[in-house]
């Protein structure tokens, strides 16, 4: 899905300056046939990066509705939120077009429902399941995020400094 339109009318105000922007990580987990849980991972188009589904929360839209929705848009699949894991304050990042952000990502746990993934809004170029045990190589961020789903408990971690 494209940038969406309440940000595109944010930058029209305010152009490149930066814009905190809260976001979401579903980290969407099922029963493995070979024992322990899958975990459903995206590559993003535009960066060739492993990662859990991601996305931006639309102005008055709760946060874990917001995760669902984009499971849903990305990868094709029915999840439910289970719990809130983590949530953490990314440092400001820089778009190729000058364009700043930071985000607030709230990262949750979801039991998959239904469906088969595959890429289904032109954001990523494959979705897939992996073994929580064989997950493909990510940033430091991303494993954090996947790790605080894996982690037993409904205990959700954060920063303290």
């Amino acid at each position: 899905m494209p940038t969406p339109d309440f940000i595109l009318s944010l930058r029209a105000a305010v152009g490149h300056e930066l814009l905190w922007l809260s976001g979401v990580t579903a980290v969407v987990l099922r029963p493995s046939a070979a024992g322990g849980r899958d975990v459903l991972m995206v590559r993003r188009a535009d960066n060739g990066a492993w990662t859990p589904v991601t996305g931006i929360i639309d102005p008055g839209e709760q946060p874990a509705v917001a995760a669902a929705r984009e499971v849903l848009e990305e990868a094709d699949v029915v999840a439910e939120p289970e719990a809130l894991v983590r949530i953490h304050a990314e440092p400001p990042i820089s778009y190729p077009n000058g364009d700043r952000s930071q985000y607030l990502d709230h990262t949750f746990r979801f039991r998959y429902v239904s469906g088969e993934p595959f890429p289904a809004d032109g954001e990523n170029t494959e979705a897939r399941w992996y073994h929580e045990d064989r997950l493909p190589i990510m940033s430091a961020e991303m494993r954090a995020r996947v790790g605080a789903a894996l982690a037993p408990g409904d205990v959700c971690a954060f920063d303290r400094a």
